[in-house]
C-alpha cells in the first residue's frame, strides 16, 4: 500500500513539473489527519494536525501511514520545487454512484461511494460507537474545483460535511429508512474526535444537508442493484423481504 500511494504520487509530482504543469490537486484522506492518540481529546482537529507515523506503523494501520507519507510528500515537494500543490483531505464519502452522478447508461458503483457504505456480508457482530465524519462526493468535486481557482500552494484542506457517533448516524438511518434491518449492536469505546472544515468553507465551500446525501445514497445504490436481501451492502443494513417474497 505505501509503494502506490507513495512512489505513485511522486511519479505524478515529477511528471508535472516535466510536463510544465502549473498547478495540482491532491486527493489525500482524513486518514492523515486524525490518526494520532497523542492528541488531546478535547482537540479540534484542523489542517495543522497529521496522523501520527510511528502510531500508525505500531498499530499496522497501513493505509493512514501511506496517505499521511504521500501527502506529507507532496506538500515538501511543493515548497522545492516550485510546483503549486494544494492537498485535500476528504472525509468518508457517501452520494450517488459514478453511473448516477455522470448520467451514464451503465451502472457501476463509485470505488469511494462502495468503500464507505460497504461492509463484509453479514457485518460484524458489534461496532464501536466512534465518529463518523461524512461528505457526499458531489461535494468532494466542488472542493476540488474551488481550492484548484482559489488556493494558494502548498494548502491543506480538510473536506467534511458533517460527523457523528455511529450509533447517531445509525439512528438516523433508521428513522429514514425503517424497513431495512440493522443487525448488530454498538458499544461505546474511548474515541471522540472533533473535526473541522471551516478553512475550505472560508474559500465558499458550501456542503449540502446530510439528509440529502443519504436520501440519493440508498436510492442510488437501490437502482444500481447494490442492495438487496443479502446481508448489507448499506451500513450494516440489509433489506426485509415482504410477506410475499
Amino acid at each position: 500500500m505505501l509503494d502506490p500511494a507513495v512512489k505513485g504520487t511522486r511519479n505524478v509530482l515529477e511528471a508535472c513539473s516535466a510536463a510544465g504543469v502549473q498547478k495540482l490537486v491532491v486527493v489525500s484522506s482524513i486518514g492523515a489527519v486524525c490518526f494520532n492518540p497523542s492528541l488531546p481529546r478535547d482537540r479540534i482537529i484542523d489542517e495543522t494536525c497529521w496522523s501520527d507515523k510511528k502510531s500508525c506503523k505500531e498499530n499496522e494501520n497501513w493505509y493512514c501511514l501511506a496517505k499521511t507519507e504521500a501527502e506529507e510528500m507532496a506538500l515538501e515537494y511543493s515548497e522545492k520545487n516550485g510546483l503549486h500543490v494544494i492537498t485535500v483531505c476528504p472525509a468518508l464519502v457517501l452520494g450517488p454512484t459514478v453511473a448516477d452522478c455522470a448520467t451514464q447508461h451503465q451502472q457501476q458503483s463509485s470505488p469511494l461511494c462502495h468503500e464507505s457504505f460497504g461492509c463484509n456480508p453479514g457485518g460484524p457482530d458489534a461496532i464501536g460507537n466512534t465518529f463518523f465524519p461524512i461528505v457526499d462526493v458531489r461535494d468532494v468535486a466542488d472542493a476540488l474545483l474551488l481550492v484548484y481557482d482559489k488556493a494558494g500552494p502548498s494548502e491543506r484542506y480538510i473536506c467534511s460535511q458533517e460527523q457523528m457517533d455511529t450509533k447517531d448516524f445509525l439512528d438516523l438511518m433508521k428513522s429514514m429508512y425503517p424497513n431495512y434491518s440493522y443487525t448488530f449492536k454498538v458499544v461505546d469505546v474511548d474515541t471522540r474526535v472533533g473535526l473541522t472544515s471551516e478553512k475550505l468553507k472560508k474559500l465558499g465551500w458550501k456542503p449540502r444537508k446530510l439528509e440529502e446525501t443519504l436520501v440519493d445514497s440508498v436510492e442510488s445504490h437501490e437502482k444500481a442493484g447494490l442492495v438487496d436481501d443479502e446481508p448489507c451492502r448499506l451500513p450494516y443494513l440489509y433489506r426485509v423481504p415482504d410477506a410475499q417474497e
